[in-house]
Parts: C-alpha cells; sequence; structure tokens
C-alpha cells in the first residue's frame, strides 16, 4: 500500500485575522458571484422542470426549442459556477453553503481552527473549531488582548 508523499502535498495555506480581512474584498467579490450563479443554475433547474413536466413526447413540440437552449444556458452558468468555486478555492478559501457562508484555515494555539464569514458580514469576526461548523462559531478574541489566531 502506497503512503501519500508530504513533499507532493500543497502546502495549506493558514490566514491570520487580518490577511483573511484584507483578501475579503476579493473574497467578497468572488461568494457574490457564487450566489447569484447558484441562483441562476436553480432558476434554469426550475425552468427546466417545468418544460420537462409540460413537454409532449413529439419529437416536433413547440418546447424542443426552449428545453435546448434553457440546457446551453443551464450548462454556461454551472461551468462559471465552477470556475468561481475553483477560484475561491485557490485563494485557500473553503465555500461552505450557497448563501456564502465561507471558512478561512487559521491556526489558534497552536491547532487549526476555521475564521467563519458570511457573505454581507462587513469583516471576518468569528472563527470554529474544525468539526463544530456553523452551529459552533464564536466570536473573535478582542485582538487588542494579543490572542494567538492566525499565527
Amino acid at each position: 500500500m502506497a503512503t501519500a508523499n508530504p513533499l507532493l502535498e500543497p502546502k495549506r495555506k493558514y490566514y491570520s485575522v487580518e490577511e483573511a480581512n484584507r483578501a475579503l474584498p476579493l473574497v467578497k467579490a468572488i461568494v457574490g458571484d457564487i450566489v447569484r450563479h447558484y441562483e441562476q443554475v436553480e432558476e434554469l433547474q426550475g425552468r427546466l422542470s417545468r418544460v420537462m413536466s409540460e413537454r409532449k413526447h413529439d419529437a416536433d413540440d413547440l418546447y424542443s426549442e426552449e428545453l435546448s437552449q434553457t440546457h446551453s444556458e443551464l450548462e454556461a452558468q454551472e461551468d462559471r459556477l465552477r470556475e468561481y468555486i475553483d477560484e475561491l478555492k485557490k485563494l485557500g478559501v473553503e465555500l461552505k453553503s450557497e448563501d456564502g457562508l465561507c471558512d478561512f484555515p487559521s491556526l489558534m494555539d497552536d491547532r487549526e481552527v476555521y475564521l467563519c464569514w458570511r457573505l454581507g458580514e462587513p469583516q471576518v469576526a468569528f472563527w470554529h473549531e474544525m468539526e463544530a461548523g456553523f452551529s459552533g462559531r464564536k466570536r473573535l478574541p478582542n485582538r487588542a488582548g494579543g490572542d494567538d489566531v492566525g499565527r
């Protein structure tokens, strides 16, 4: 059985709170695009579903052109959505939900945690343990006290 070679694995980026907040303008733009494209994909999927349920099985039916056009549009939107998600991954930021919830890997007291941010929040102000998820979000400690987040 082969073992993973740590030299070939990409090094995980850890964000300090300051780095995460500096990256936020770009992350906000990408996540905003993801949320918009996800809504468009859902709308197109709904339209396809309605057309398919109303469609007659005649090859020359009135829905064939709309069906073909909607399929093409859906594929293009899904491709663009994947591109935005990949862009976010390249930054080392993890998209957790289609409503714009993101995690920035970080270190706190020598352990891995996530800095947690959701589209619409003005800055990164929360964190949670790796396994905790959104329900385990906690407000970041007061930065003036010299905490260890991201060091």
